[in-house]
């Protein structure tokens, strides 16, 4: 049975470069929550953003920002990573030094910046809707720095992404996050951190958890749970990783409701390939359900009335469902 599903957010549960959540994860989530399923947001986004983002579920969900420096469940921080001051420091006058690159440097509760552009500065605080401080120097920035991201307004090229790499992939991890971003990160932090500090917290294996992303920064995370799902656009490397692909999380998450979180996705996948076995325990798992579907008065082969199974309106269902699983692709 799934007990934890965790999902990216850009490119992910935000697809399309919104900045809003759909209306619709709000209710699976409760219906997950319902069912005993533990949904974490796992995202490079700040820890406040997230919640802004999850208003209507804000306290019935765990999260994972700053692409796994931190973990909060319940307002409990169960971990916080923090980067060196002084590669902190090197990495943001690199920053500052090359044309167009903007930076934020992420504290738990905002994330400083020093923007060159006003554009810059009113995307962060009125499209991203980020908690900011504004500051001039390093030696503003008090508080503890979880993680540094480079800006690239232009979007990402090969070439930018391998300078970075070149520059400081010795020092720490550097990832793309999304198609402008590329974070920098303590060595060992990763959003995988976080799902081992759920599931170490909540006793729950890894075959028992489902995790969705799209980008580099998903992959640990990918990898740590038996159901990895990557996004349909994700880059080769990505999909590679996981385990399956999705167009879009909500599909998924409403065919586990379906089933209540107890049918193997295996399972189902051997029955879509015409194994028997598999086949015939999709239907025993569905058997209740017809049933209830199908009684009530029917006509009898003799034309008499009768209450109970109809048992040509239960073949009919059953039929319909084996030629759907062997259209389905998982």
């Amino acid at each position: 049975m799934i007990k934890m599903i965790a999902s990216d957010l850009d490119g992910t549960l935000l697809l399309n470069k919104a900045q809003a959540l759909p209306e619709e994860i709000f209710f699976l989530i409760r219906e997950l929550k319902e069912l005993g399923i533990l949904f974490v947001a796992a995202s490079g986004r700040q820890y406040p953003n997230m919640k802004k983002l999850f208003a209507p579920v804000v306290s019935e969900i765990a999260y994972i920002s700053e692409n796994g420096a931190l973990a909060v469940d319940q307002e409990e921080v169960l971990y916080q990573d923090s980067f060196d001051r002084e590669l902190a420091g090197k990495i943001i006058n690199a920053i500052l030094a090359k044309k167009d690159a903007e930076f934020t440097c992420s504290a738990k509760d905002y994330h400083y910046l020093m923007p060159k552009t006003e554009a810059f500065r009113s995307h962060m605080l009125y499209e991203v809707k980020n908690e900011c401080r504004f500051v001039n120097s390093l030696e503003e920035m008090t508080d503890p720095i979880m993680k540094l991201a480079v800006y690239e307004p232009g979007g990402l090229t090969d070439e930018s992404i391998r300078y970075w790499h070149g520059q400081f992939g010795k020092d720490c991890v550097v990832v793309t996050s999304g198609n402008a971003w590329i974070d920098f990160v303590p060595f060992g932090t990763n959003k995988a951190k976080g799902i081992l500090e759920y599931q170490k917290r909540y006793h729950i294996l890894p075959e028992e958890c489902m995790a969705f992303g799209d980008e580099y920064n998903d992959i640990e995370m990918l990898k740590a749970v038996k159901y990895g799902f990557a996004m349909a656009h994700s880059k080769e490397g990505v999909r590679e990783a996981a385990a399956y692909t999705t167009d879009r999380v909500e599909t998924v998450l409403k065919k586990l409701i379906m089933a209540k979180g107890k049918i193997d996705y295996d399972t189902v996948v051997a029955a879509t390939s015409g194994d028997a076995l598999a086949a015939g325990a999709v239907l025993d798992y569905f058997n209740d359900f017809m049933d209830g579907l199908c009684t009530g008065f029917y006509t009898d082969a003799d034309g008499f009335w009768d209450y109970g199974i109809d048992l040509s309106m239960k073949s009919f269902m059953q039929a319909k469902l084996l030629r759907a699983m062997l259209r389905f692709q998982p």
